[in-house]
C-alpha cells in the first residue's frame, strides 16, 4: 500500500480522502447518530481495503464516488463553509508564527545607535537650508523607502504667517499624523517621528515665510533583524556575540524594553578598560584577533576616537578629555578593576563615544539574555554613506 501511494496520484487521493472523512466524523462526533457514524466507517474502510487488495484504479474510482455519496448523505454541512477554512488557515498560520517568534526568531528593530556602525538605530538629518539636496518625488521616493529606508518630511510653505505646531494624533491603528499651521494654513505630516524637535528645530511662534521651508528632513531606518532565540539554549553566550537582553528589574535603563550589545566580559572576570582603548580581561588584553572584535579593534591609535566609528572601547578618563557628557562612571581611568558576577555579562556598545552600556550601568543578568543578534532582514540596501547591512555579514 506504501508504494502505491508513491507511485500513483489517484491512490494518494484516496487516502487522503479517508483521512478527511475520518477527521470529520471526529469533530461532528457528537452531532451524528452510531448508525450514520457506521455507515460512513464502513464506506472509507472498504476504501482502505481495496487500496490494500491492489485493486485497480477504476475500481479505486469506485470506492471513492461511493464514499462521497456517504459522507453526503450522513455528515452535517458546515454554514459558511469557505469562511470557516480561511479563518482555519489564518488561526494555523499565526500560530506557526507564534511559535516561531517565540522559540526560534524574534524580529526586532534597532532604536539607538549604540551599536553603530555594526548595526545601525534611527538617524535623522536637518536638511533645512541644503539647497543642495533634491528631495526625490514619486516611484524614486517609494524605491528608496522601501529598498533602503529613508523616508522624507518635506512641506514648504504656501503663505506667510507665525508657525504653530500640534502634537501628534492617532489617526488609525498605527497611523499617526502630525499638524503643523503657518497662519490659518495646516500643513499635515504623516506618521511623524517621535519627537518634536527631530522635525528640524521648529519653535512655535517663529516667523516663516511663503516659499521658505517648514520641514525637510530625511530619517534613516534603523535595522530590522532576528534574534535568535535558539541557540543560547543548548550553550551559554560567547566573548564578542551580539546579545540581546531584557531590561526588567534592571536599575538605569528603560524597563519592559530590549536592548542590543557586544558580550565583552563573562561572569568571574577581572576587567579593566586601559586608555589604548582596550579592554583587558584578568590582564589580558583584547584584540582585533579575537572573534567579534575584528572591526571594533580594528582603528587606527593615532586618531581620537569619535561617535559612528570603530574606536574601541574608551573609559572616563579619555571621554572627559574629548567631550562634556559623562561616559564611563563605572570605568573612570584605566586603574580601575572591576569583577563581572556570577552569572553576569559585561556587554558594551560598538559605538563607545555614543553608547549607554555596562561602563554606566552594570552588568546583564544571565536569565535576561533573550539570544544573539542574526539576520538583518531590513533595510535590504545602503546608502552613499553606509553600507548594506542586509543578511549575515556584519560582525
Amino acid at each position: 500500500m506504501i508504494l502505491r501511494w508513491f507511485l500513483s496520484k489517484k491512490v494518494r487521493q484516496a487516502v487522503d480522502m479517508c483521512r478527511q472523512v475520518r477527521r470529520i466524523i471526529h469533530a461532528q462526533r457528537d452531532l451524528l447518530r452510531p448508525e450514520e457514524i457506521q455507515e460512513i466507517s464502513k464506506a472509507a474502510r472498504e476504501l482502505r481495503d481495496a487500496i490494500a487488495a491492489g485493486e485497480k484504479l477504476d475500481g479505486i474510482e469506485k470506492w471513492m464516488k461511493n464514499l462521497e455519496k456517504v459522507a453526503n448523505e450522513n455528515l452535517k454541512p458546515y454554514p459558511s463553509a469557505s469562511i470557516r477554512e480561511n479563518v482555519e488557515v489564518f488561526l494555523v498560520t499565526a500560530a506557526v508564527v507564534l511559535a516561531l517568534r517565540t522559540f526560534f526568531f524574534q524580529p526586532m528593530a534597532i532604536p539607538s545607535g549604540s551599536a553603530q556602525p555594526t548595526l545601525w538605530g534611527i538617524t535623522y538629518e536637518n536638511l533645512k537650508g541644503n539647497v543642495g539636496v533634491e528631495i526625490p518625488h514619486g516611484l524614486n521616493r517609494v524605491i528608496q523607502t522601501c529598498w533602503s529606508g529613508v523616508h522624507y518630511y518635506h512641506k514648504v510653505a504656501k503663505n506667510d504667517g507665525e508657525l504653530r505646531v500640534e502634537p501628534p494624533k492617532t489617526i488609525l491603528p498605527f497611523v499617526k499624523r502630525q499638524t503643523l499651521w503657518v497662519g490659518d494654513r495646516p500643513y499635515s505630516i504623516w506618521f511623524p517621528p517621535d519627537k518634536l524637535g527631530d522635525l528640524g528645530e521648529l519653535h512655535y511662534g517663529q516667523g516663516i515665510h511663503a516659499g521658505e521651508d517648514i520641514v525637510k528632513l530625511r530619517k534613516n531606518s534603523g535595522d530590522h533583524l532576528f534574534v535568535n532565540r535558539f541557540t543560547y539554549n543548548f550553550r551559554r553566550p560567547r566573548r564578542g556575540e551580539i546579545i540581546v537582553f531584557y531590561s526588567d528589574h534592571m536599575p538605569g535603563l528603560i524597563q519592559e524594553t530590549h536592548y542590543i550589545k557586544r558580550l565583552v566580559a563573562l561572569g568571574g572576570e577581572q576587567v579593566r578598560i586601559g586608555n589604548d582603548r582596550h579592554v583587558y580581561i584578568n590582564g589580558q588584553r583584547l584584540e582585533a584577533s579575537a572573534p567579534g572584535f575584528e572591526n571594533v579593534y580594528g582603528f587606527d591609535p593615532k586618531q581620537p576616537p569619535e561617535r559612528d566609528h570603530y574606536s574601541g572601547h574608551v573609559n572616563g578618563f579619555v571621554a572627559r578629555n574629548l567631550t562634556d557628557t559623562t561616559i564611563a562612571p563605572l570605568f573612570p581611568d584605566e586603574e580601575t578593576v572591576r569583577v563581572v558576577p556570577r552569572k553576569h555579562y559585561l556587554a558594551l556598545g560598538d559605538n563607545t563615544m555614543s553608547s549607554s552600556d555596562g561602563r554606566t550601568w552594570g552588568y546583564v543578568p544571565r536569565d535576561e539574555v533573550v539570544g544573539k543578534a542574526s539576520f538583518v532582514f531590513w533595510p535590504i540596501g545602503g546608502r552613499d554613506d553606509i553600507p548594506s547591512r542586509f543578511g549575515w555579514g556584519y560582525r
